[in-house]
């Protein structure tokens, strides 16, 4: 079952999946949907990046009706911000079926009275006591993240709320892993559950997989595009000529290459030698890409959604250089089991450092120190004239700015004196990559012409110049390319934007393709 056509799902309930961008179910969507449709109790082994909350939340929605006042289904989670975060996903959906959803302890507006409730525990259990909620028409009752709870506090209260919803109510137990103390609540409280995926017949009888190498992963908040563009920044910056970006559907793919456009990271379909990201939906169109591309482990991988299973995790990150993905922390534990079972160790990769955060911070707090010393009032004197043309928020900027000078001389970054340093031969040229090629028409001398009359760097400071099908790649003095790439970037060359950086290729190997060249590459 390749679609949730093939899962018969309702067609409403289908387009309001496609909407939010779910055009495909998951491994574990695809075994456990018809078993819950069914109506059959359910042991889920798996977590968070799995499809969970899909799974059981298209059944809810299709199972349960709206009954005036009281909730028919009951999701128990470890944290109120995660009840929080799965109520408005499975709202969404929701909107097209005409079931409330809702979460005791945040911001909604009589979630008591929701047909589908998301809660901690203990905040369903005080609800109960307090008698502002009843579970007496709960015909769905879910346990999300039993080992989690089951480390935050214990089953016992668990165990109690399952006592207070009628036998017959479907129960489903989601859990990674499943711990003893999970098995033996499943065992008392949920009959006939089926386990999906099943346990194996002889415990660590499963053959160990081929060791594919390195997967990191890093933890962002709940919006994962925040993280892209430091992420992206970090790999160009390192190995990586090119980083292929993973993204659920087109529409977010759509949404994501605006994002990382307007952070000036120009962003195209894979194989695409102009862009240095590729977004890609399809993983076996982008693999087929990648292995054509001419140095494939110099593009790394990056999901930006948890893989959900061993083959999606194979696909998207099977070839390349450097794979990464990014991950809510709920969605650890599924991804260092998917890892694993699909050959790769992981590692985490800590937060992008912000030293221009660290320096503000370190200003603000030098300045909080002198507006409170109490010794200012001799110099409102010195600023009393200038408050008759200059507004207090003027002055304040112009101080710092006398403050934080800029010097003319000033260091370039760590992270652009090593790519000039990698760009930079044995034969002390530095090579540039300009994102215009042969397909534009472009010659050596259109290109020595638009660099040295735009940069106003003499052309004796250029060298070789090669022009590949879409990109060119041209030497120049170490001096000077810094000023060629600041005055050339986003130019135009016959009739295109030119993209204009270090070349992050190979550096001084040489590189076996057409080329067209002058006297040490002018014509």
């Amino acid at each position: 079952m390749q679609s949730f056509e093939d899962l018969q799902l309702p067609a409403e309930m289908i387009e309001a999946l496609s909407a939010e961008g779910f055009e495909e179910p998951t491994e574990f969507q695809r075994a456990a949907i018809p078993l819950l449709r069914r109506g059959n109790n359910l042991l889920g082994a798996v977590g968070p990046g799995a499809g969970t909350l899909l799974a059981y939340g298209t059944a809810i929605l299709e199972r349960t009706q709206p009954q005036a006042g009281r909730a028919g289904a009951l999701v128990l989670v470890p944290t109120a911000v995660a009840a929080t975060g799965l109520a408005e996903s499975l709202g969404r959906v929701a909107a097209t079926t005409g079931q409330s959803v809702g979460a005791l302890g945040g911001a909604w507006l009589l979630p008591e009275r929701c047909d589908v409730l998301f809660a901690t525990p203990d905040d369903v259990k005080a609800a109960v006591d307090g008698s502002s909620l009843t579970l007496e028409g709960v015909e769905f009752l879910v346990l999300d993240g039993a080992s989690a709870i089951e480390t935050i506090s214990g089953l016992d209260t668990v165990g109690t709320l399952f006592e207070y919803v009628r036998a017959g109510a479907q129960r489903v137990v989601l859990s990674q892993p499943v711990t003893e103390a999970t098995g033996a609540f499943v065992a008392t409280h949920v009959a006939k559950a089926i386990r999906v995926p099943a346990a194996p017949a002889v415990e660590g009888a499963t053959a160990k997989p081929p060791d594919r190498g390195e997967i990191r992963f890093r933890i962002t908040g709940e919006d994962r595009v925040a993280a892209l563009a430091p992420l992206v920044s970090e790999l160009l910056d390192d190995e990586a000529r090119h980083v292929l970006l993973f993204c659920r559907s087109e529409d977010r793919a759509a949404d994501v290459g605006d994002y990382l456009t307007l952070h000036g990271f120009m962003a195209g379909a894979p194989g695409d030698e102009t862009a240095p990201v590729w977004l890609a939906v399809d993983a076996l169109a982008a693999r087929e890409a990648l292995n054509r591309s001419p140095s494939p482990a110099t593009v790394a991988t990056v999901s930006l959604d948890c893989p959900a299973d061993v083959d999606t995790m194979d696909r998207r990150h099977g070839a390349g250089g450097q794979a990464t993905v990014l991950l809510v922390p709920r969605e650890v534990p599924h991804f260092r089991d998917t890892a694993r079972r699909t050959g790769y160790r992981v590692r985490p990769l800590p937060p992008p450092e912000s030293v221009v955060e660290d320096r503000i911070s370190e200003i603000r707090v030098r300045l909080e120190e002198a507006a409170t010393r109490g010794d200012l009032a001799p110099l409102y004197l010195v600023l009393e004239p200038l408050l008759e043309r200059f507004s207090p928020q003027e002055l304040a900027a112009a101080a710092l700015a006398l403050l934080i000078p800029r010097p003319p001389d000033a260091p370039a970054a760590p992270n652009v004196k090593a790519r000039a340093e990698k760009a930079t031969g044995t034969d002390g040229w530095t090579r540039l990559f300009v994102s215009i090629g042969e397909l534009e028409g472009v010659q050596p001398r259109d290109l020595l012409g638009a660099l040295a009359g735009e940069s106003g760097v003499d052309g004796s400071s250029f060298g070789k110049i090669e022009i590949r099908d879409t990109y060119s790649l041209v030497e120049v003095r170490p001096s000077d390319a810094e000023k060629v790439i600041k005055a050339v970037n986003g130019s135009s060359i016959r009739g295109r934007s030119a993209r204009v950086d270090y070349d992050r290729g190979s550096g001084t190997k040489s590189r076996e393709s057409r080329t067209r060249r002058g006297s040490r590459g002018r014509e």
